[in-house]
């Protein structure tokens, strides 16, 4: 059964290879893409597929979809240094959640001004990367297709 995991946010798709970040670049975490949220300076983080909300912080979160498989969505490089601040939290780990639920409010200054990648990460956990479909690298907004699992 194949599975749509929409972008959590609005931006530009990058290669994973791009990230700032070499666990994440060299895809030790599992295959995915990111997304580059340009210039924005508030942005709403949403559900990128519907299922449980198994881990909730402030930088980051994982919903499984499948009882073996999840997403991670990490919202920029070295945020979790930010202890909290500029991240507005909408949720509760342990909820349901339904594709394209308002997640995260994130106020990207707070990470500019601590000079932190603002680049999010989204990456399937359990996967193999042949068994993906990724968007390609450009413009994509939140909601759309960003990976095709199966």
């Amino acid at each position: 059964m194949a599975v749509t995991i929409a972008a959590p946010i609005t931006g530009t798709v990058i290669p994973l290879t791009e990230v700032p970040d070499p666990v994440f670049a060299k895809a030790l975490v599992g295959p995915g893409v990111a997304i580059d949220p340009g210039v924005a300076a508030t942005l709403t983080v949403t559900a990128p597929v519907s299922g449980k909300l198994t881990s909730l912080k402030p930088h980051a979160f994982v919903i499984s979809h499948r009882p073996d498989q999840g997403v991670l969505v990490h919202l920029g490089i070295d945020t979790v240094h930010l202890k909290g601040a500029g991240f507005t939290l909408r949720a509760e780990a342990g909820q349901q959640v339904e594709a394209g639920d308002e997640l995260i409010v994130w106020d990207l200054g707070t990470a500019r001004e601590a000079e932190k990648s603002v680049v999010v990460p989204v990456v399937v956990l359990e996967a193999n990367a042949g068994d993906l479909t990724l968007a390609e690298a450009g413009p994509i907004d939140a909601g759309d297709a960003l990976i095709r699992i199966g």
